[in-house]
Formats: C-alpha cells, sequence, structure tokens
C-alpha cells in the first residue's frame, strides 16, 4: 500500500500560482511513476502531468506543457506540481497516483490522494 497525500491547493487569481504537493508513505516511493490528475465538476477526471520513476523525465497535457512544471524528490517521497499562468478552466479537484509506469490513463493507477482543490477566479 501507498499512502497519497495531496496539499497546497487553494483560491487564487488568473495569472497566478500554485504549487502542490503530493506526500507519500508506505511503499519505496521511488519505484513507482507519479501523476497528477484533474476532474472539475460534471467532468471525467482528466491526466495533468507524470514523472516516471527511472529517470524523473516529465510529460504533460499538451494545455499544461508550458505552464506546469513536475518534479519530484524522492529522498523526502514528494512530487511537486508548479502551476503557473491559471486560468480559470485549471479549477478542478487535483489528485496525485501512483503506479508502475507512466501513462495518461487514469485506470493505470494503482493508488490514489484524496485530492486538492484549485480555485482559479476571473
Amino acid at each position: 500500500q501507498v499512502q497519497l497525500v495531496e496539499s497546497g491547493g487553494g483560491l487564487v487569481q488568473a495569472g497566478g500560482s500554485l504549487r502542490l504537493s503530493c506526500a507519500a508513505s508506505g511503499r519505496t516511493f521511488s519505484n513507482y511513476a507519479v501523476s497528477w490528475f484533474r476532474q472539475a465538476p460534471g467532468k471525467e477526471r482528466e491526466f495533468v502531468s507524470t514523472i516516471r520513476r527511472s529517470d524523473g523525465y516529465p510529460y504533460y497535457a499538451a494545455s499544461e506543457k508550458d505552464r506546469f512544471t513536475i518534479s519530484r524528490d524522492n529522498a523526502k517521497n514528494t512530487v511537486h506540481l508548479h502551476m503557473s499562468t491559471l486560468k480559470p478552466e485549471d479549477t478542478a479537484v487535483y489528485f496525485c497516483a501512483v503506479g508502475d509506469f507512466s501513462s495518461v490513463n487514469a485506470n493505470d493507477y494503482k493508488f490514489w490522494g484524496q485530492g486538492t482543490q484549485v480555485t482559479v477566479s476571473s
């Protein structure tokens, strides 16, 4: 089992920035790929970003590529998602998830956090 706890969400104005954190406990964190997904009200959960377990290579959804940065600190069992130039359409609950490999498909992930709310006002 891996327990995940997200933090760092909140209310921010459009154009602002937030840094989300995902803290893990349980099994060796470095063995897993870690990803962020988000879910807005009435919408399906969608992929945001992932970071590989082997080399820390990041990958982003197209709309986030130039605005978000994912990083991991295996020594601290933590992954961060730095979000800049936020837009109202970024408003959602953001979840971190771990799995054996990086994937844009939520079904490929074994463990999930409870999520943290991000609200971007216009």
